[in-house]
């Protein structure tokens, strides 16, 4: 049971590894795009290539006939990767060995549906894959195994989520042997937990009055590629992809002629723009020091690098972002 690319990494290696795979449960297919067109899942369109049955529920919960077509099946255990729906009892008693996920951090911190980007926005350093038994809860059950990894400085979320669905896939497959020949651990999750809400828009945009350059880099790193974080300058939406943190030494290291205006600084709105130049950069004052930006996107306009962005478009120093 998945949906994402993040998903069909583990459904490729059950299926290279040669294990059984009765069946497919994904998400409906989606209108997309301008023209609306109906696009199908990642782990659909394995399955259809590899000639696997297909199930696509718009709902499972008090699903009668789909929870008896699951019940014909009568698979040994069920393997679930980001699958986008919370799986009831009616189904968790199904398989013989129960139902196993595949969950992107180190539980219990980050239960729910947004670890690996919350762990960005977070500042993390380390996170990882932890396989668990599902229980009713919210990513509650006991866990079975574990394996960490160091998150990049400037890691993004798309590169970790690549990274971690590698890990995942190796790691369910681990998890299926040791519970096949009856040596996987089983660990009680604590009471001590962190959650990873659903994003949203709202958290999305930067808010200059209170976020530190790092947290608005972090901000950035976590909503690369999903959303974008975004910022509002002359009334008109800019989408920021890539920033840089800068420390107030470090920024009159690089621009010696800002320490006589040092005193000024300090009484400068946070957003405010430094320097703009497609030699130089863009560079935004925060209330710690500033931010470089790197890649960004106009409204209406797509995603470039700043230097692109700048020869075609002017923003004065001493601007203010919102």
């Amino acid at each position: 049971m998945g949906t994402p690319d993040f998903a069909r990494e583990s459904l490729e290696a059950l299926y290279s590894y040669g294990h059984e795979i009765l069946a497919v449960v994904t998400n409906p297919d989606r209108p997309k795009g301008r023209g609306m067109k109906l696009i199908t899942s990642e782990v659909k369109d394995f399955a259809i290539s590899n000639k696997i049955k297909i199930f696509q529920p718009e709902k499972i919960r008090n699903n009668t006939e789909f929870i008896n077509e699951i019940k014909k099946l009568n698979p040994d255990i069920i393997c679930v990767v980001a699958y986008g729906k919370i799986i009831p009892i009616d189904i968790l008693d199904i398989p013989e060995y129960g139902c196993i996920n595949v969950h992107g951090s180190l539980l219990p911190k980050y239960r729910g549906a947004a670890p690996i980007q919350w762990s960005i926005i977070d500042g993390e350093e380390i996170t990882g894959i932890t396989t668990m038994y599902m229980d009713v809860g919210m990513d509650t059950g006991d866990m079975i195994l574990k394996k960490e990894v160091e998150i990049g400085e400037d890691e993004t979320t798309g590169e970790l989520w690549s990274r971690l669905s590698k890990i995942g896939s190796e790691l369910l497959i681990e998890t299926l042997d040791k519970i096949k020949d009856g040596t996987a651990p089983r660990q009680k999750q604590g009471e001590v937990y962190t959650l990873a809400p659903m994003l949203n828009k709202d958290m999305a945009k930067i808010n200059w009055e209170e976020f530190e350059a790092k947290k608005i880099k972090n901000l950035v790193r976590g909503l690369n590629p999903i959303m974008g974080a975004y910022t509002f300058l002359n009334n008109k939406k800019i989408k920021i992809w890539k920033v840089n943190d800068i420390s107030k030494e470090m920024l009159l290291e690089k621009f010696p002629e800002l320490k006589e205006y040092e005193y000024r600084l300090k009484g400068m709105d946070a957003g405010t723009v430094l320097f703009s130049d497609n030699k130089t950069g863009l560079y935004i004052k925060t209330i710690d020091g500033a931010i470089e930006v790197l890649e960004i996107q106009g409204e209406n306009s797509r995603k470039m690098n700043i230097h692109d962005f700048l020869r075609g478009t002017n923003i004065d120093i001493g601007s203010i972002f919102e």
